[in-house]
């Protein structure tokens, strides 16, 4: 049945990047096969599907890639997610060592996908650049010829994530409030549209 415009355009809203997950409440093997599957069927430039996945659930693994990942850059005094509020899973994004231009917007399309996806079933996906990939080559197990290009951290979403009217400043960095909820600043339609033609 498709979805109506309405629905859709709620899930993009509700689609923010989430770092605080229900770490009692992990995603299993199973949860990860079926987004992966999900960006399986996304378009790919030319259709060379070049891109591949590594799915990590909890386990000691899990815990070593976590450790290699930084997160929440504009939260100077974070310092999370703290324990309790982890990833359970995490999905790394491969591309061809020597992959083109391409091959980037592919991986784009993928992670929108995936989170996408995962908004859809109460899932927090955070899509990570921030990685230390020297180390995490050895410890995924990387094919040779593949590079690692982002990591997806997942989990049960725990944290309210809203979107926020940017303010007079107009700084764009996300924010939380004494809550703990999460705030995205968004430019408006009429700021990010650079020319009409046509009715």
């Amino acid at each position: 049945m498709p979805i109506t415009p309405q629905d859709f355009h709620a899930l993009v809203e509700a689609a923010r990047s989430c770092r605080r997950f229900v770490e009692d409440r992990p995603l299993s093997m199973a949860d990860l096969d079926w987004l992966v599957d999900c960006a399986r069927l996304a378009p790919s430039a030319r259709n060379a599907q070049a891109l591949r996945f590594i799915l990590v659930t909890q386990g000691p693994v899990c815990d070593e890639l976590f450790r290699l990942t930084r997160w929440a850059g504009a939260l100077k005094d974070w310092g999370g997610p703290h324990p309790g509020e982890r990833p359970t899973a995490f999905i790394a994004v491969l591309a061809p060592g020597k992959g083109g231009e391409l091959v980037a917007y592919d991986a784009g399309i993928a992670c929108q996908t995936i989170q996408l996806a995962a908004a859809t079933r109460g899932w927090g996906c955070c899509v990570i650049y921030s990685v230390d990939r020297a180390a995490a080559a050895p410890l995924l197990q990387v094919p040779e010829g593949m590079k690692l290009a982002l990591v997806l951290g997942l989990g049960v979403a725990k944290e309210e994530r809203v979107i926020a009217p940017v303010p007079e400043s107009g700084n764009l960095n996300y924010w939380r409030d004494g809550r703990g909820v999460h705030h995205v600043p968004k430019l408006g339609l009429a700021e990010l549209t650079a020319g009409r033609f046509g009715a």
